[in-house]
Formats: C-alpha cells, sequence, structure tokens
C-alpha cells in the first residue's frame, strides 16, 4: 500500500487531522477577514458623540450654492490633491459655480471626480457601478482601454522616495478578491445597521478596496468613493456633507502611516492593526 509501512500511515504522506483541520481553519479565518466584525466593540467604545447629529448641524448651513454641489466640490478636490493634483478649492469653486475659466488641464481630473460624485448620489453601490464610476472619474487619467477594468499586471504603490511600498493583490488574484469584496458590501447594505456601525463599515470598506488595488490606477479616488457611496446608501443624502475626502487630505501623513500599518504586501496583511484608520472620518465629525 503506498505510504504505508506494515500497516501505518505514512504522516508525511498523510498528515495527522489534527494538522488539517488547523490549515482548514486558518484559511477559514483568512477568508473571512475581509470586512469584519473584528475590531467593532473597540470602534464604538470610541466614540463618545453621536455623528447623526454633526451631520444634521452642517445640513442646515445656509449656501450660496446647491448645498449637494458644493460638498461633491470639496470632495472632488480633495481626493484630487491626495493623489497630488495641483488643483486648490477657491479656483476650482469660481470655475464650477462662479463660470472662471481655467486652462483644462488644471481641472479636467477634478471635474471628472466631481462627475463620478454626482453619478454615486444618483445610484445604487454595486459592482457594475463601481466600474463605471472608474469609468467617469479615470476619463483624463487613464486610456480608455483601461477605464473601468480590473488590471491584469503586477502592483506596486511607489513612496515619495521612490522606493516600493506596498505589493497588492496578484493579479490572477484580483477577481475572487474583488468577488469577495462585493459579495460582503452587498451583505451589509442589505443589513439593518447602527449610524456608528456604518462609519465602521464604509472605512473597512475603502481600507480593503484599497489594499486589493485592483486597477491600473485610480485606487485611491475610487477607495474614498467608495466609503462616500456607503454612507450615502446607509444614511442617505446628506451624508454628502461628511468631508471625509478633506479629513484625510488635511491629514494625510496619518493617512498613510495608518494603512502602512496593515501590511506592506497583500498576502501579509493584518487589519487587526486597522482602528486608527477606521476613526479617521467619524473623528472628524467631532
Amino acid at each position: 500500500m503506498p505510504g504505508s509501512r506494515h500497516g501505518q500511515i505514512d504522516r508525511k504522506v498523510f498528515p495527522p487531522v489534527a494538522y488539517l483541520w488547523s490549515k482548514f481553519v486558518a484559511q477559514c479565518n483568512k477568508e473571512t477577514s475581509m470586512i469584519s466584525d473584528t475590531l467593532k466593540s473597540a470602534f464604538l467604545e470610541a466614540i463618545t458623540f453621536d455623528p447623526i447629529q454633526r451631520i444634521a448641524t452642517k445640513r442646515e448651513e445656509q449656501l450660496p450654492v446647491d448645498y449637494f454641489a458644493f460638498y461633491q466640490a470639496i470632495s472632488s478636490v480633495y481626493s484630487s490633491k491626495i493623489e497630488g493634483e495641483n488643483i486648490d478649492f477657491d479656483s476650482f469653486y469660481k470655475h464650477k459655480f462662479l463660470g472662471v475659466k481655467y486652462q483644462s488641464d488644471y481641472t479636467k481630473r477634478s471635474e471628472d471626480l466631481f462627475s463620478a460624485y454626482v453619478f454615486i448620489q444618483k445610484n445604487p453601490l454595486t459592482h457594475d457601478h463601481v466600474f463605471q464610476a472608474h469609468r467617469i472619474l479615470s476619463k483624463h487619467l487613464l486610456p480608455a482601454s483601461q477605464r473601468g477594468k480590473i488590471r491584469t499586471n503586477p502592483m506596486f504603490v511607489i513612496n515619495e522616495d521612490d522606493r516600493i511600498e506596498y505589493v497588492a493583490c496578484a493579479p490572477e488574484q484580483v477577481q475572487g478578491e474583488l468577488n469577495r469584496f462585493f459579495n460582503r458590501v452587498a451583505d451589509l447594505l442589505a443589513t439593518d445597521l447602527s449610524a456608528l456601525e456604518v462609519f465602521f463599515y464604509a472605512a473597512q470598506i475603502h481600507l480593503v478596496f484599497v489594499k486589493i488595488h485592483p486597477l491600473q490606477d485610480g485606487n485611491g479616488r475610487t477607495a474614498r468613493l467608495l466609503e462616500k457611496w456607503f454612507l450615502l446608501e446607509k444614511l442617505g443624502p446628506t451624508a454628502v456633507s461628511v468631508e471625509l475626502e478633506k479629513n484625510y487630505y488635511t491629514h494625510r501623513k496619518d493617512y498613510y502611516r495608518n494603512i502602512r500599518k496593515i501590511g506592506l504586501e497583500y498576502q501579509t496583511l493584518d487589519y487587526s492593526q486597522a482602528l486608527n484608520f477606521l476613526l479617521m472620518t467619524v473623528n472628524s465629525l467631532r
């Protein structure tokens, strides 16, 4: 009998059941770690105010322009600035609401991102709509063949010192990881959540997507868009006033540091280190 001596099983060929079970449990834990509840208790204990009340106070603001367009402009400018775009809110405001003309190169990418924020205000958060939003925001970022498409090549994130800072999900795994991601998002959209739970999961959606890094470019812009989108879906249209993009830009050193804490390679990420990142948006409403 292959793999046996005197009727005894060769453990090198047939590992003990306990070993196989431990491997199975480890794999299950890995597979369920995407957008998990692990840090929920710590997150909820850290918040001592009502974020919905803060959002409601903002809704009472008297603005000289459309309320939703104003905050969509803030989102698009600061999400662009995080990526190094040379744009400021004052100029974009004048361009968008006062008709001031600038060179198209100065405003076009922020304009594309503004269009994507308008899109998410009107459309439900689904797999297909996310890739449609990416096509919109990457109009002047990528060639048409790469807009709204997952990458098929390895991806590395390069830091300001021109060093590899992060090794993203392997190309052959991207589709499977995205399927898991969108299945989990769909489950959360169908689940009744408290306001604090909404902020908790929205930030995780942002973080997990940016760690998968499934697109050729525009991953950060899309991840921040997704966080806002989930807030809009679960809290309603006034969530547009949550200035998460501006907060991430203002605290961008913390933003990148908190993303790095999770790990430098996709295969070894540790989402138990994510609490500081998850608290950034909700704490901006204090």
